[in-house]
């Protein structure tokens, strides 16, 4: 918490002048504010310092601010300006590295400080901290606020005549005293003030947090909540999610629930921790950091009809092996799956590793025990609805801590990442492709647009003008369309929805025609493989019926139509299905498969696979 120093007042029998005291009401709108709390810094009040005209106060280096008491500020403006001088300090504006310097590494350190005073201005304006005692500098400047050293860089092509407006708290002179001779730190050594800041901030979302949900009581520190703190103040990457769980440390709610070390409830935004696993900080540090991961990488959203707990195992695996690449904590010696000929694997292809064994795996326990995941649901949504309360779905709020921290880790350069744990938060922030997108795509590359012939002969109504002058024109010939085909097979005895198949084969038509198809082989499958031969485009989707039961063996129908003599022998083959088949399939065409979202193939699929849903479901 900032230090109030008084040098001339406050005798045991002596009221301080009225100026003080309303600085003194503004200090105390810092003290109880839920982040500028935690800053650092020493206030001294009336010091002997040469302000320049208008000024109120200064900041140095060693994080001294030196506030004129006697100039005329209500206290929301002296909050605002001792918040202003505070964050000079969070932001390490006297730090070397920050500073932006020409090719012999000179620097302008009044543009400097005026850069570093409109971001501050733009930022409490953000937070809407304070009365501002300056113009909003975004009323002033057209370029985005949001970087100091972009800020720096505009100054510096603007005349001396365009850069009147400041937005400092010493008037007209610089408020970074000393900042001509900026902090060079050695090997090893940290800014304080920028910690305490990062502290400051994930504590406040984290207090926010908490409020919001109704988690109010607070314990006092165990080892597991200092293990949770780390994460705050130490590793960005996961301090927002971090901030955004509440820690449960109840031995009778683990016993009920059956939790060995630990489980995450994502949906209620809680962590299950057993107070009698007797773990290390170090170890505690990387059971957290394990479920943090499960939130923020969404494993709870990414099942899609696979086994629940061999699904939890296979992202425990490969949690595993990142967290062990990243050093966080210590591997715990129970409840830990990991296996060093796993790494660089994805949870998806353990997962269908998994399958392959599912004895020897069944048997494998994670941090909430034998038989049970430790990604846990429950039917009352909580934290869920208070976030969707917000205008935020819970999949969002992780993904947007999980990336905002992923940016902050890597352009501060906070430590290693293994590349598997980037390329997931890199697709978690980048929209997903629409099924139909994808199969259209699928469609371009098997039939590329047909190259039209010039030709000479008559149309079949002459020109009115001039009949007997021939003109050329485009056509298709015949042989273009030779091979412009491809096969579907449907499965019509599965699970899937009346409505969702005519979705699919509404799709293929459409994609169909557009690529000028003019027939396309469609074999229906149930118990029997019924080939319907050659259909025209309009009237796949009329042609369907489903049948009911599920269990198809696809493989006759697959076999009939690549052995057929009327069909092309590099036909395309587009097979819908919800994937209730057998485990093997023999494919030599090209093809691809069109599944329901949520459901899976028994087998890793040699040709593409969409996913899709009917509108309205996504």
């Amino acid at each position: 918490m900032p230090r109030l120093h008084n040098h001339r007042y406050w005798g045991h029998d002596t009221e301080p002048p009225m100026r003080e005291q309303i600085f003194c009401q503004g200090y105390a709108q810092i003290e109880n504010h839920r982040m500028f709390h935690h800053l650092d810094g020493d206030i001294y009040m009336r010091s002997n310092k040469n302000y320049g005209k208008n000024g109120a106060a200064v900041v140095d280096k060693k994080g001294n601010i030196y506030v004129n008491t006697d100039y005329p500020f209500q206290a929301d403006e002296w909050a605002y300006v001792i918040a202003h001088c505070l964050l000079h300090l969070a932001f390490g504006h006297f730090d070397n590295d920050n500073i932006p310097k020409d090719a012999v590494g000179n620097f302008h350190s009044a543009l400097w400080n005026q850069a570093c005073d409109i971001y501050i201005a733009r930022f409490l304006a953000d937070i809407k901290f304070g009365r501002a005692i300056c113009e909003d500098p975004a009323s002033h400047y057209s370029i985005k606020l949001n970087d100091e050293q972009k800020i720096y860089e505009h100054l510096l092509y603007l005349s001396s005549n365009d850069i009147t407006t400041k937005y400092g708290t010493n008037g007209s002179e610089p408020d970074l005293m000393g900042i001509e001779h900026p902090i060079i730190y050695k090997a090893g050594e940290k800014n304080e003030f920028v910690e305490m800041f990062s502290y400051a901030l994930n504590t406040s979302v984290s207090n926010a947090v908490h409020h919001a949900g109704g988690h109010t009581d607070r314990k006092k520190d165990t080892i597991v909540t200092k293990a949770a703190n780390w994460f705050l103040t130490h590793y960005p990457l996961l301090g927002s999610i971090a901030a955004s769980f509440k820690i449960i440390e109840d031995v009778d709610l683990c016993y009920k629930y059956e939790i060995h070390i630990a489980a995450v409830d994502i949906s209620l935004g809680e962590i299950y921790i057993n107070p009698t696993a007797n773990l290390s900080m170090e170890e505690w540090k990387f059971v957290l950091a394990h479920e943090y991961l499960h939130a923020g990488l969404a494993h709870h959203k990414r099942c899609l009809g696979m086994d629940k707990y061999l699904w939890n195992v296979a992202c425990d695996y490969v949690i595993n092996s990142w967290l062990q690449e990243m050093k966080i904590g210590k591997m715990p010696e129970e409840g830990l799956l990991y296996d060093e000929t796993l790494k660089d694997y994805s949870a998806e292809s353990i997962y269908d590793i998994i399958v392959k064994e599912m004895r020897k795996f069944k048997k494998h326990a994670t941090f909430r025990g034998f038989g049970h995941g430790d990604i846990m649901s429950d039917d009352v949504k909580g934290f869920q609805r208070d976030m969707a309360s917000k205008g935020i779905s819970l999949d969002e709020f992780f993904k947007n801590a999980l990336k905002e921290g992923f940016d902050f880790h890597s352009n501060n350069q906070r430590g290693y990442l293994p590349a598997g744990l980037v390329a997931e938060i890199r697709a978690l922030s980048t929209p997903p492709i629409p099924w139909e997108v994808e199969l259209g795509k699928w469609f371009d590359y098997q039939f590329p647009p047909l190259e039209k012939h010039r030709s000479y002969a008559r149309p079949s109504r002459r020109q009115g003008a001039t009949p007997d002058i021939p003109r050329p024109r485009y056509i298709m010939q015949e042989q273009d369309f030779a091979n412009r085909t491809f096969g579907v097979v449907v499965d019509t005895s599965g699970s899937m929805s009346c409505n969702q198949l005519g979705l699919a084969l509404g799709a293929i038509a459409s994609y169909a025609t557009s690529k000028e198809v003019p027939f396309v082989r469609v074999v229906f499958c149930d118990a029997d493989a019924y080939d319907a031969g050659y259909m025209t485009p309009e009237d796949i989707a009329s042609r369907v019926k489903v049948t009911g039961g599920g269990g198809t063996i696809l493989q006759p129908a697959i076999t009939l139509l690549e052995k057929a003599k009327d069909f092309p022998e590099d036909g395309p083959i587009l097979i819908i299905t919800d994937g209730y088949i057998e485990e093997k399939i023999s494919i030599h065409h090209n093809h691809a498969f069109l599944l329901p979202k949520g459901h899976k193939l028994p087998f890793v699929p040699k040709g593409k696979v969409f996913y899709f849903r009917e509108r309205g479901h996504f």
